[in-house]
């Protein structure tokens, strides 16, 4: 190939970000560099260095593929088949949720009132990112996580063997697997949008994610209900319910808390966006109180 059919790296990037801006793509450089870092096998750092150099044909074609996808809204962290959470990689495709950072906040919350050799449960787990947070933070604990989709599971597998082996995983429907008593913390990220909700979300969301991760009823809140109702009886004397929820959706799942009876005091932990993102209920059967 002679030197005037050469492409720079950089310039492949800079082409790349064009068509990721002109397709909607919010991030278009930073998802732009992270795509040619892959397909380079290098750093978004190492791509910048290597901007200069000729790119070869062979990875040229992946990059393409890569943009390509994205282009059409599909996920970055799919494509790349990876996403950090917790300071930790894990694999993500379309079987599971990508973590959001927001979700940090639950394990944070979660490791402010789980005892150190405390029984945890974290429902719903995906890609097994909060189980695993939470087993290697509290390394005296004992760890569970369940999910309902066999899909999920084999993602999750996958994800525990390689940062946290010990955590047990179970298949079922939310909390019914599970006698009473067995936890002293339950933490989940349920589905939590609602039906008519669900048009409204970005492409990347609404079209690739999977719905039974994202969608829990008409009013987003069915699978909030149902955890808070039946918490009570998996949870030891005083144990905790920790659980994240959607923007502007505290009102309604503190009603439901307080609706039951069953819990003794809850409390409401705001996100950095100052979104009241995550809720701790206190298991207390009859002696509510708001907090």
């Amino acid at each position: 190939m002679g030197a005037a059919m050469k492409v720079r790296v950089g310039d492949a990037l800079d082409a790349a970000v064009a068509r990721l801006a002109a397709a909607g793509v919010p991030e278009p450089r930073a998802d732009a560099e992270v795509l040619l870092a892959y397909a380079l096998d290098t750093t978004r750092a190492g791509v910048v260095a290597r901007g200069r150099d000729a790119l070869r044909p062979a990875v040229g074609a992946v990059f393409a593929a890569l943009v390509a996808r994205r282009a059409a809204r599909e996920p970055v962290h799919y494509l790349v088949a990876e996403r950090e959470f917790w300071s930790l990689p894990f694999a993500v495709d379309p079987r599971v949720l990508v973590p959001r950072p927001e979700t940090e906040l639950v394990v944070e919350t979660a490791l402010r009132v789980a005892p150190h050799r405390g029984r945890l449960l974290d429902v719903g787990t995906g890609s097994g990112a909060i189980a695993a947070a939470l087993a290697r933070e509290l390394p005296a604990a004992r760890v569970w996580a369940s999910d309902v989709d066999p899909d999920a599971l084999a993602v999750a597998h996958g994800n525990l063997a390689r940062h946290a082996p010990g955590v047990a995983l179970v298949r079922g429907d939310l909390l019914a697997p599970f006698r009473d008593g067995a936890f002293d913390v339950v933490v989940s990220n349920p589905p939590y949008v609602g039906e008519d909700e669900l048009a409204t979300l970005a492409p990347e969301v609404r079209d690739h994610e999977p719905r039974v991760a994202l969608v829990a009823g008409r009013d987003g809140l069915a699978a909030i209900a149902a955890l808070v109702a039946d918490a009570p009886r998996v949870l030891a004397p005083g144990g905790r319910l920790v659980v994240e929820m959607g923007a502007g959706q505290v009102d309604d799942v503190r009603r439901l808390v307080g609706r039951t009876r069953q819990y003794k005091k809850v409390d409401v932990v705001r996100d950095h966006a100052g979104i009241e993102r995550v809720l701790v209920a206190w298991e207390g059967r009859g002696r509510w109180r708001r907090s």
